[in-house]
């Protein structure tokens, strides 16, 4: 919303200072909102004020300059409806390249009151492809609904270059054009579903590996950690084996009888 009016640029020129706005509702007779304050810049975006504005409604609003004890008088700016009055921004675009096509996906610029569409329920999009160089050779896609395109039958290894730009309303109202994006194309066709296939195994196995861990959970831990006390007749074979070693004695008592040998001559 520009507010500034000629004589009130040439005080702010003249004397460099600061500059306060406000605004209200066309239809209103209650006072202005404030706007921005001792601002140098010569914008002020409302939108990004605390006071919510409608999708619909018609604005006006007023600036003056400041500097010292100096002040230009109020300046009201002519009357702003938001719909028809609002500057479309670029829409944002993405190519992705798959043999000898190219499949082009777009975004709708961000609105600071709304989403677009809300606004602009029937906009469409035109397209504009060339190769790379020859921009005279462009050719144009009009009024196009979807919002992800594939061109086809393009030449295979070669650079395309794109532009998006969005008719509002029909094409009274066009956005900015979006930034020139380019993609190459390949020789063949790869192959997009080997990818999707290693991630859905990966993930299936993943799932069923998690499913199993908690199903059997208690079984695995005590497998793996038991708890429970042996068998009885276990514990007894056990306790007599230990009883019996203790009764062995490691040193037996060796019985030997002394024997003298004479010689005779």
């Amino acid at each position: 919303m520009k507010v500034i009016r000629r004589y009130v640029l040439k005080f702010f020129e003249y004397c460099p200072g600061v500059l306060d706005t406000q605004w209200k509702p066309r239809t209103s007779v209650a006072m202005y909102h404030v706007g921005c304050v001792n601002i140098s810049t010569l914008e002020c975006d409302f939108s990004s004020l605390n006071t919510p504005l409608s999708l619909y409604g018609r604005y006006t609003g007023r600036v003056c300059a400041r500097r010292g004890m100096e002040v230009s008088p109020w300046v009201e700016s002519n009357n702003i409806t938001m719909d028809n009055d609002s500057i479309i921004g670029s829409p944002n675009v993405l190519l992705f390249s798959n043999g000898a096509t190219i499949e082009i996906a777009i975004k709708d610029p961000a609105f600071a009151v709304s989403e677009l569409r809300d606004v602009y329920s029937s906009a469409t999009y035109n397209i504009t492809y060339w190769k790379d160089g020859q921009n005279e050779k462009a050719i144009s896609i009009i009024n196009v609904l979807q919002n992800r395109v594939v061109l086809n039958k393009l030449d295979p290894s070669t650079k395309y270059c794109v532009k998006v730009q969005i008719n509002a309303e029909g094409n009274s109202k066009v956005s900015k054009p979006s930034s020139t994006v380019c993609e190459s194309t390949t020789t063949e066709a790869e192959s997009q579903w080997v990818p999707a296939v290693v991630t859905f195994f990966i993930v299936t196995l993943t799932a069923t590996l998690v499913g199993i861990a908690v199903v059997y959970r208690k079984m695995i831990s005590h497998l793996l950690c038991p708890q429970d006390a042996l068998p009885s007749p276990l514990l007894a074979t056990s306790n007599s084996s230990h009883d019996w070693d203790m009764q062995i004695s490691p040193n037996p008592e060796e019985m030997y009888n002394s024997v003298r040998v004479i010689a005779v001559q």
